[in-house]
């Protein structure tokens, strides 16, 4: 049946109400492993308090054919997805979660998921979340859902690109490159080289590249967003304040032990 004009009313009224009760969005992934994500998202949380941060890690079974010792999630795989919110559940020193609470994350949401559990895993991690923004690392959440701001990681000098990386790529809005040593043109200059090389065609075009020199211009770009203050121009310190709401039962509180 065809819904009525007042359906149809009801239903985008119902979506724009969705809308503001969700949290700012800022997606972090990249290329492949190792090129930097946490290091940013880390970088972000130092500067946006009050935010909350989620960490999505897709898991296989032992049955895959990848050495146990060397799948760090097999053993924690369920038929539904696990979601590890709060400190007593995820904190542990230099894992990923870890440094997301040592950089001043309000709370963090471990997302411990098979391939055919993404989209719900997200969807129970988002609404655990009681900041009015929340920074996420993983390639497989934009597949899902729209983030407020999209930022895609690259080493300087290349390297391999992961399918992930590359349909992450196709919704990103800023392209950061990470580097040891290099100054932030010459990060550039090592860039554009490696994709001249390129067998295969990435499309930048519609990216901002930047390095760490640009991060107040990323957190300035972040609190241009709908649901911030005003835009900055050097690393805000206002604090950010949480949402009141009740959170689902499957959210333990983020408490600091």
């Amino acid at each position: 049946m065809t819904p009525t004009r007042l359906e149809l009313s009801q239903r985008q009224e119902e979506s724009d109400q969705l809308m503001k009760q969700r949290p700012t969005i800022v997606a972090v992934s990249g290329f492949s492993s190792n090129v930097g994500k946490t290091t940013l998202v880390c970088e972000l949380l130092r500067q946006l308090p009050g935010w909350e941060a989620i960490k999505l890690t897709r898991g296989h079974y032992r049955s895959c054919g990848r050495d146990p010792a060397g799948c760090c999630v097999s053993d924690l795989l369920r038929d539904k997805p696990v979601v590890r919110s709060g400190y007593a559940a995820n904190y542990q020193s230099g894992k990923d979660t870890g440094r997301f609470w040592e950089a001043g994350a309000a709370n963090v949401h471990w997302v411990i998921v098979k391939d055919d559990q993404v989209e719900q895993g997200i969807t129970e991690a988002l609404s655990c979340v009681e900041a009015e923004g929340v920074v996420v690392e993983g390639n497989s959440f934009l597949e899902y859902v729209a983030p407020d701001l999209a930022v895609m990681c690259a080493r300087a000098e290349g390297g391999k690109i992961k399918p992930s990386g590359r349909r992450a790529l196709a919704k990103s809005d800023f392209l950061y490159l990470t580097t040891l040593s290099a100054t932030a043109e010459k990060a550039k200059e090592q860039f554009e080289d490696f994709r001249g090389g390129l067998t295969i065609k990435l499309d930048l075009d519609a990216l901002q590249i930047i390095t760490r020199e640009d991060l107040p211009l990323l957190l300035s770009t972040i609190y241009r967003r709908e649901y911030l203050a005003q835009p900055v121009s050097s690393f805000p310190s206002v604090a950010i304040a949480a949402k009141d709401h009740r959170l689902p039962e499957h959210c333990p509180p983020a408490k600091r032990e």
